[in-house]
Order: structure tokens, then C-alpha cells, then sequence
């Protein structure tokens, strides 16, 4: 709010523009063309256009992800290789376990049902939304085929992460609360760290899993570690520490935060998104 790139008024109607200009003029005094005018239609639309757009990026690359795990590619070395094209650039180009929160579900649902009601079928963002339904399943999809069925029933998964993303306590939508929803469905018991997130996760999931105090409490004993939200916190462990924890030194890293070799060299099993297993 503070650091706009652009500030949309939706109005037909001059006072309301003087007006709406003065109120927004000390947030855009480095370039007052990031103010901009257009009807009340076209500013709703542009609003639902530009999460739809991002929204976008966001399925493509978990496809080129699954695309990359069947023919021997690096999602990573894919993204830094198209990202680096100015015409694409690098926002939102990064694979995970699909979106979350408050905004990209919300108004992808917006300009979907806006179209319907238009009698117009985008097809193009029903695929994004479906893409990232079948996303938010594939961090479970991995353990069960790490652990098999048999082994998932009864296993201790840690968790890392419940918010949608990190630096906030939201975990509306979050892929994490697909999950733990899945792992519980299956049999398994959830030790789930999150420094922001864990009362919010706890209105979900009452006493059903356990919030541990740290990253550390929450993969001790486990079977398997699952990373869902890119914390900073998470970004550098103690690799010797964990893997001495965990029951069997398996990492599922939903956010390709960690360098594969690295982790195998260190008796780890790992699993990245479009990385498969180095």
C-alpha cells in the first residue's frame, strides 16, 4: 500500500477523480503515472486480470515442473533459463505445491463466474484453477509414494510450514491445510511447525496434529519431512542435527529451497518439485 506500482480509480466522475488523486498523491510522489483513471468495469476487470495473469504463472510452472520430473530436466535451470528472456522476466516463476490465500482463489473464482455470467467460457484460466487443485495434492501424493500406503498409515510426518506463504499468519486456502488433511484421511500423525501460523491452523485442526514449539521438535521421530512454506527460518537448517531426528532422513521440499546433491551427500533422500530426485 505504501510502495504502489500502480493505483487503479474506477469513476466516470471528475470530482470523485480530484478527490481520489489528493487522497493518493503522497503514496505516488515518485511518478504520479502510477495513479490511473479508467471506467468503474474496466477496474474491476483489471483488478481479477492481474491475479488471474499471476495465478497463471504460477500453474504454468508447476506443469513444466511435472513436464520436467518426466524427461530427465531442472525446473530450477528451466525457470532461470526463461526468466532471464525480458519479455517473461522472473516474478512468479517459481513451482511449489500451488497457490493460496485470500486473493488468487478468490478472484479466479471472480472472473470465472464473471464470464459465465457473460456467456463467456475461459477455458484458459478453468485450466489454471484445475492445474492448481491438482497441485495442492501433490505434496501428499509424494509421501504416500515415498512411504507407500501400508507405510503412510500409522507414520509421523513432520510438516513445515501451514501458512500460504511466508511472513503471515493467513492460512486461508493454504496448500498446507490440503495436506495435513490428506496425511490425517490416510492414517498419519502430524507434528507441524509454522512461527506465525500455528493458532490459525489450530481453528482448523483443533488437537488432531501437534504444533511444535520449533522446526527441530516438530521432525523428531518422523518418518518423512515435508517443507510447504518458504520461511526464512527454514532455508538453512542444521542438516546433521535433522537428519540424526528424523526416523528415516527423507525430505520432501516443496519449495526447491535446498540443493539436492547437497542433501544426498548428507545421507538425505530428497524430493524437490520438478528436480525429481538428483
Amino acid at each position: 500500500f505504501m510502495r504502489p506500482d500502480r493505483v487503479i480509480i474506477g469513476s466516470d466522475d471528475p470530482e470523485v477523480r480530484e478527490a481520489m488523486a489528493q487522497l493518493y498523491a503522497p503514496f505516488i510522489l515518485q511518478g504520479g503515472e502510477r495513479l490511473v483513471f479508467m471506467d468503474e468495469a474496466s477496474a474491476e476487470l483489471t483488478k481479477y486480470a492481474a491475479n488471474a495473469m499471476l495465478a497463471t504463472r504460477i500453474s504454468f510452472m508447476n506443469e513444466m515442473a511435472r513436464l520436467c520430473e518426466a524427461v530427465g530436466a531442472d525446473v530450477s535451470r528451466v525457470r532461470h533459463g526463461i526468466g532471464s528472456d525480458r519479455r517473461i522476466g522472473r516474478a512468479f516463476l517459481y513451482p511449489g505445491p500451488g497457490y493460496g490465500g485470500s486473493c488468487f482463489p478468490k478472484d479466479m473464482k471472480a472472473i470465472l463466474r464473471t464470464g459465465r455470467d457473460a456467456g463467456i467460457d475461459l477455458e484458459l484460466l478453468r485450466a489454471v484453477e484445475a492445474v492448481n487443485d491438482r497441485q495442492k495434492r501433490e505434496l501428499f501424493e509424494r509421501v504416500r509414494r515415498a512411504l507407500g500406503d501400508d507405510g503412510l498409515a500409522g507414520a509421523t510426518i513432520a510438516v513445515w510450514g501451514l501458512a500460504f506463504k511466508a511472513d503471515t499468519d493467513d492460512v486461508r486456502e493454504s496448500p498446507a491445510l490440503v495436506l495435513i488433511g490428506a496425511l490425517l484421511e490416510a492414517g498419519a500423525r502430524v507434528q507441524a511447525h509454522d512461527p506465525e501460523a500455528a493458532e490459525a491452523a489450530r481453528r482448523v485442526f483443533g488437537d488432531r496434529i501437534t504444533y511444535a514449539d520449533n522446526p527441530y521438535a516438530a521432525a523428531e521421530g518422523a518418518d518423512a519431512l515435508v517443507l510447504v512454506t518458504e520461511w526464512r527460518m527454514y532455508r538453512n537448517p542444521d542438516f546433521e542435527r535433522l537428519r540424526d531426528l528424523l526416523r528415516r532422513p527423507l525430505i520432501l521440499d516443496g519449495r526447491n529451497l535446498y540443493d539436492p546433491e547437497r542433501l544426498e551427500a548428507a545421507g538425505f533422500e530428497y524430493y524437490g518439485i520438478g528436480r525429481g530426485r538428483s
